[in-house]
């Protein structure tokens, strides 16, 4: 199954994110926070991501959604620290693309099907016309 993680700059936010997305698909679905940094104060943190990783990794991959700025660059530096594995920076809404991911990770969708559902979410109007 493909693991997901969601960085932010806020380990509060990241954790809601996760909440939100394991309410919505099931409390098992494989998905981890990596927000702030390690003292808990906002920023991003290279080790949490790295270990996020490492938690939900297998072989059919892990999608990564970030926040904004230095998270997506975080994200790709330790993206080029584990060159050998199956990661993929996804780039759409949060909170909408995490529950998405983890709903698709759950049907045993692939990482490129999860990756281009969350890219589909920029599009999803919340309010009607």
């Amino acid at each position: 199954m493909v693991g997901i993680v969601i960085v932010s700059h806020s380990q509060k936010l990241a954790e809601g994110v996760v909440e939100i997305a394991k309410m919505m698909a099931d409390k098992d679905a494989p998905i981890v926070a990596a927000g702030g940094m390690e003292d808990g104060g906002l920023g991003t943190s290279f080790e949490k991501i790295s270990r996020a990783v490492d938690e939900v990794y297998s072989d059919e991959g892990v999608a990564i959604l970030m926040d904004m700025g230095s998270a997506v660059m975080t994200a790709e530096m330790v993206i080029e620290a584990m060159e050998d594995r199956r990661i993929k920076l996804i780039d759409g809404p949060v909170a909408e693309g995490a529950v998405l991911a983890a709903v698709e990770a759950k049907m045993g969708s692939s990482l490129e099907v999860i990756a281009q559902r969350v890219e589909e979410a920029r599009d999803i109007k919340k309010l009607s016309e």
